[in-house]
């Protein structure tokens, strides 16, 4: 019976849209407390195991990129950051309105690039952690 409803949930989650999906992991985020970037962060120590563990925990696999500032040009910032994140324009806006907010988290440094010279090209402050 287990598996029955496995099926059920899968099969609703590939006929949502992303905006949908965007809402139902946001609020897992708020209801249960746990994100996407989490797993990665702690995969990444764990990958190192043996002697060298410092090392292994100094480099970094997952970037995210925020935005600091919109500058002169907030509506193009506005239209780059619903490209990239596949919000709606009220979600997107209220995004931009409060920076300094993320944009991706948990990206991998040539993503987290993209998306910085994206933004910074429509004009907005960016930076990388």
């Amino acid at each position: 019976m287990a598996a029955s409803t496995v099926d059920k949930i899968f099969d609703g989650l590939g006929s949502m849209s992303v905006l949908e999906l965007v809402e139902l992991k946001k609020k897992i985020e708020d209801e249960w407390g746990i994100t996407a970037a989490a797993p990665v962060a702690v995969a990444a120590p764990a990958a190192g195991g043996g002697g060298d563990g410092a090392a292994a925990a100094e480099e970094q696999t997952a970037f995210d990129v925020v935005l600091n500032a919109a500058g002169d040009r907030k509506i193009e910032v506005i239209k780059v950051v619903r490209a990239i994140t596949g919000l709606g324009l009220k979600e997107a806006k209220d995004l931009v309105d409060g920076a300094p907010k993320p944009v991706k988290e948990g990206v991998p440094r040539d993503e987290a690039d993209s998306v910085k010279s994206q933004l910074e090209e429509a004009g907005a402050s960016v930076e990388v952690k």
